[in-house]
């Protein structure tokens, strides 16, 4: 059965702004019918009434097993019960000690796979291009709204990479690094998390406190421990439980604890 919903605007192209915005759709794929085109008034005030349109509700029940598959997933990565597991000392440093083995054939056609299925869900006209080294693969979605999936923050883009990740790395042998990049926004936000990172050092340093920064990915964290890891005036810790936690900025105090317990003395 045909769903409809009705929206209303000043006029009718704020009526399909509306529409498009609430219903995650381009103005080309929007279905709709004008009830009311809607009357500017007397000066604009007296008489006045909005623009309405009856919009036909897109069905989803054909995609309905894939959203499952995805929502089940997502929940374990930004769910609120879901817990941190640490890995074993043992098997980190087994995995950091192993030589990278190339990207097999069958994970670039299963991440590219999985990957079109997601942007194909959310825009259209999106294409995946795959490019392979070592043992990294580059996805890239090139076309269909890119602000739409990269997401508040990246947080489309972040879920994206983390569901790819999930389901090439559970049949791959061998551990796959993967990244996926829209339109170059991963370069531009490393640039920024590298600034910030920079900053907030500074920060921690010329006020002898520690400095935070709210909602970070895993991959965020880990460009931020990298930046400042030659710093030896400050440290950095990941806080907080689920995917997206905090990273605080602490700044070394040289001596101070040894300088208080000789004072004691």
């Amino acid at each position: 059965m045909t769903q409809t919903q009705e929206f209303s605007g000043k006029d009718i192209d704020i009526a399909i702004k509306n529409a498009c915005s609430k219903l995650n759709l381009s103005k080309n794929e929007l279905e709709y019918d004008v009830i009311s085109e809607g009357a500017s008034g007397i000066f604009g005030i007296v008489g006045r009434r909005d623009a309405k349109i009856k919009v036909v509700v897109p069905d989803v029940t054909n995609n309905s097993s894939e959203m499952e598959g995805i929502k089940s997933i997502v929940d374990e990565a930004f769910g609120e019960k879901t817990k941190r597991v640490e890995p074993k000392k043992k098997e980190k440093r087994s995995f950091q000690e192993a030589e990278p083995v190339d990207v097999s054939q069958a994970s670039v056609t299963l991440g590219s796979e999985a990957l079109q299925k997601m942007a194909d869900l959310i825009t259209e006209d999106a294409t995946v291009n795959a490019q392979t080294k070592a043992d990294r693969l580059i996805l890239k979605i090139e076309g269909g709204n890119a602000g739409i999936l990269i997401g508040r923050k990246g947080q489309t883009l972040d879920a994206m990479q983390f569901l790819t990740d999930k389901i090439i790395n559970r049949k791959s042998e061998a551990r796959v690094k993967v990244r996926v990049d829209i339109e170059g926004y991963m370069e531009t936000r490393k640039a920024n998390l590298k600034h910030l990172a920079y900053k907030m050092a500074d920060k921690a340093k010329k006020t002898g406190r520690p400095a935070t920064i709210n909602q970070m990915s895993a991959q965020d964290r880990r460009i931020v421990h990298l930046a400042l890891k030659d710093d030896n005036k400050v440290r950095t810790q990941s806080m907080g439980d689920g995917y997206y936690r905090r990273l605080v900025i602490f700044p070394k105090k040289k001596n101070s604890y040894r300088g208080k317990r000789r004072s004691r003395r």
